[in-house]
């Protein structure tokens, strides 16, 4: 398994549909993709003027492609919220352990 960072940026101004989608978007991070990875831990990106502009998250997956389908499949991907997802590689050394308390169960 691998540590990826997660970062989803939105398209502007979709707070309403962003609102609608908001629970099966947490039922999407919570269940990590129905176990395609395990979701550490996460949350929204804000401007200077603390409007929403995205999202972001620590996945552990077995390889960038899976953490990119997590990403892609979430409700907000599916309806055309978002307008740019980045999966960043974390380093061998990354702490995870230090992360209490995840927001999807483990992978194996």
């Amino acid at each position: 398994m691998a540590y990826f960072l997660m970062t989803c940026l939105h398209h502007e101004d979709p707070a309403q549909a962003r609102e609608v989608l908001r629970p099966r978007h947490r039922a999407w991070v919570g269940s990590g993709g129905e176990g395609r990875v395990s979701v550490l831990i996460g949350s929204a990106l804000t401007d200077a003027a603390g409007a929403s502009i995205g999202n972001f998250a620590i996945l552990e997956a077995p390889d960038s492609a899976t953490a990119r389908a997590f990403a892609e499949g979430d409700p907000f991907a599916r309806a055309g919220l978002v307008s740019s997802i980045e999966i960043t590689p974390l380093p061998p050394g990354f702490q995870a352990h230090r992360i209490a308390e995840p927001m999807s169960p483990r992978l194996g």
